[in-house]
């Protein structure tokens, strides 16, 4: 709209200019040679005023036009030009070169916000590209370890080194299941992140989800000799989820906690109102703590620091993007804290809360 005004408003000036500059000369040169020929002052000033004015409005189109067609020129030639550049970065883009970005061309708001768009997309096409690969080489190091194991002692039946002998199969065994468990927890946060997990979404107690949850990990705790304290504070509400994938979360965070928790360590399961339309879980441990600088990575696929999450701990390495994935698709958020190292972590979910009434009764009672 803008280019368009500026068309039409150079187009008239030029007009007005020209019929300024050139009638009062035409018309004042006709009456002139009036003068020295026969007829009425009032028939020489029509004829004056007729040709002066046909000339004047010949000159003033004339010069609107050329002036028009410039000025459009000239702005559809910059127009073309940003459309160029855009279209020159993103075919960069689907040839999947995520570095070059758009300039904004400054010739509108709609113009720039598409120039802005290309860039954000642009970036987060080379952040899920550089998570892809790193994603392929953690999956590829997860199964070189199991897969090593279970070829070797494999040799060493067939070359008669080993025997199959209970602890050989016990081996086998855990490689196996550790084996199955990553692909059961990559199936899991695939289905989650892309939205086709299928959740029986029911109204449920909080009181309900810890209990069960800490009855399911207390023989664990126990075994390490780490403390799990439960608690729910009265008026915390109901909340609708999927008992089964919203105890895989809780079950997560507990199994995470004790992983990093050494022998006579604390873990805290807690749930309780927050901010009056929320409720909130709490998993916190005394244990090894995560430094600051690692917090925002704790739930992306595989990423492992020192004080958290490796291998030697038995994890998959992806039960915190489990957790993540699927608070996200039960319409909350999850927050990792920690003082620092040797300070224990924090790990907090928060769920929307749903008004208890007479029917939500009817579906679930806490136990």
């Amino acid at each position: 709209m803008a280019s368009m005004t500026l068309v039409v408003v150079s187009g008239g000036l030029a007009a007005w200019l020209v019929a300024q500059m050139v009638g009062p000369g035409v018309f004042q040169d006709h009456m002139e040679r009036a003068e020295h020929e026969p007829g009425s002052v009032a028939a020489h000033a029509l004829e004056a005023f007729v040709s002066s004015g046909a000339v004047t409005l010949s000159a003033a189109l004339g010069a609107a036009v050329l002036t028009s067609v410039v000025t459009g020129l000239l702005v559809s030639r910059r127009v073309a030009s940003s459309l160029g550049n855009m279209a020159a970065v993103a075919a960069q883009v689907a040839a999947g070169r995520f570095d070059v970005r758009v300039e904004a061309p400054q010739i509108g708001s709609e113009f720039d916000g598409l120039a802005a768009t290309i860039n954000a997309m642009a970036e987060r096409l080379g952040q899920n590209e550089t998570m892809r690969k790193r994603l392929m080489s953690d999956i590829a190091h997860e199964l070189r370890t199991p897969v090593a194991t279970i070829a070797g002692y494999l040799d060493a039946l067939d070359d008669g080194v080993e025997t199959l002998s209970p602890q050989t199969t016990e081996v086998l065994r855990d490689q196996a299941s550790r084996l199955t468990r990553l692909a059961n927890d990559l199936g899991a946060v695939m289905k989650a992140e892309s939205g086709t997990m299928a959740l029986d979404l029911v109204p449920v107690h909080p009181q309900e989800l810890v209990g069960a949850s800490a009855e399911s990990a207390r023989a664990r705790y126990e075994s390490r000799r780490v403390a799990l304290v439960t608690d729910v504070q009265p008026g915390t509400e109901w909340v609708v989820a999927d008992r089964d994938r919203l105890g895989q979360v809780l079950g997560n965070l507990l199994d995470n906690a004790l992983r990093h928790t050494p022998a006579g360590g604390v873990v805290r399961l807690t749930a309780q109102r927050h901010g009056g339309r929320a409720v909130r879980f709490v998993v916190a441990d005394t244990g090894k703590g995560i430094d600051s600088e690692h917090l925002p990575y704790v739930f992306e696929r595989f990423y492992r620091i020192d004080t958290a999450r490796d291998r030697g701990h038995g994890g998959s390495g992806i039960g915190l993007a489990i957790v993540r994935a699927l608070v996200v698709a039960h319409g909350g958020a999850v927050s990792a804290f920690s003082g620092g190292v040797g300070k224990g972590a924090t790990f907090v979910v928060d769920l929307p809360a749903r008004p208890v009434g007479p029917r939500w009764h009817a579906f679930s009672r806490p136990h």
